[in-house]
């Protein structure tokens, strides 16, 4: 977000204010539930929770590189290529992990309904921290390769040079930004089948179901707003586009067009993860935690 040249200070310490405290209000919301998650013995021996607090943690990674770049980018515009490789690398890993986790969600909720005897089996604790580990393997091994690329094309004074912090400007090889896209189209084209197919298996199995239709439905809708959830993800890989057309549009507002995007594409969907297991669920221990952060009407 190469706008920081141009704002006046008076600008540039309120979007960073801005910035910062949402970052505290969600470190804060975010923590109290993994609190939350560790006391209650109830929700780490259960696969949907541990599933659901590592997205949390996993959005709290994402946030807090995210937030740190748009500080460093005001306070020192470049900074060390190398910190600026571990950024970009942490910021890619914990993008790629949010669709891939949504998607093993899902799949949970499916067997949960339409195979309600045997999700006891299949969906056991030790296989779901596997999930877990292989969620990060297939985020991780298409993107690590970026480094070693670069390790082979750059010489070693490159790492000591300092760069404004983007992705195209530590890992230049033209072939790298085919690749992510390729891999882009593969994560969300699986994701988005995942998400429909156990959509439409929960729907046909809530029509034929003659008792708890009620829990078929609330999965139905929780699978809904992962597709909510898979679409704002999905807003990162079009934002690009969106600000040139917004720019032709409103002309001489760019820097308002790109804080507003930054916004909208990777804060905005922070929330969503505390609002689907928490004002929606169902256990009171989560619920009730979530409800006493929001501040009461008297």
């Amino acid at each position: 977000f190469c706008f920081c040249l141009f704002d006046t200070f008076t600008t540039a310490f309120v979007k960073n204010l801005i910035v910062v405290l949402v970052w505290l209000i969600l470190g804060y919301i975010n923590g109290t539930l993994v609190a939350t998650f560790v006391r209650h013995q109830t929700f780490y021996e259960d696969p949907r929770y541990i599933l659901f607090i590592h997205m949390v943690i996993n959005d709290c990674i994402q946030l807090t590189v995210t937030v740190t770049l748009f500080v460093l980018s005001y306070i020192f515009y470049q900074i060390n290529v190398s910190f600026c490789c571990f950024f970009v690398l942490m910021a890619v890993f914990t993008t790629r992990n949010t669709p891939v986790n949504l998607a093993s969600m899902a799949v949970e909720r499916y067997i949960a309904i339409c195979k309600p005897l045997r999700h006891s089996q299949i969906c056991t604790v030790r296989r779901t921290y596997i999930v877990i580990g292989l969620i990060w393997f297939i985020c991780v091994a298409p993107d690590i390769t970026d480094l070693f690329v670069t390790l082979a094309n750059e010489s070693l004074s490159f790492f000591h040079e300092s760069v404004f912090c983007l992705r195209q400007n530590v890992f230049k090889d033209p072939v790298l930004a085919h690749k992510r896209q390729a891999f882009d189209i593969i994560y969300f084209s699986c994701v988005f089948l995942t998400l429909v197919f156990t959509y439409l298996r929960i729907l046909f199995a809530a029509r034929a179901l003659s008792t708890d239709r009620m829990s078929a439905r609330k999965a139905r809708n929780t699978i809904l707003l992962h597709g909510a959830q898979l679409a704002m993800c999905m807003l990162s890989y079009i934002s690009p586009s969106v600000e040139i057309v917004l720019h032709l549009i409103i002309p001489g507002k760019i820097l308002e067009i790109r804080f507003a995007n930054y916004l909208i594409v990777y804060i905005l969907p922070r929330f969503l993860s505390p609002i689907i297991y928490g004002v929606r669920d169902k256990n009171t221990n989560m619920s009730n935690t979530f409800l006493t952060l929001i501040p009461q009407q008297t």
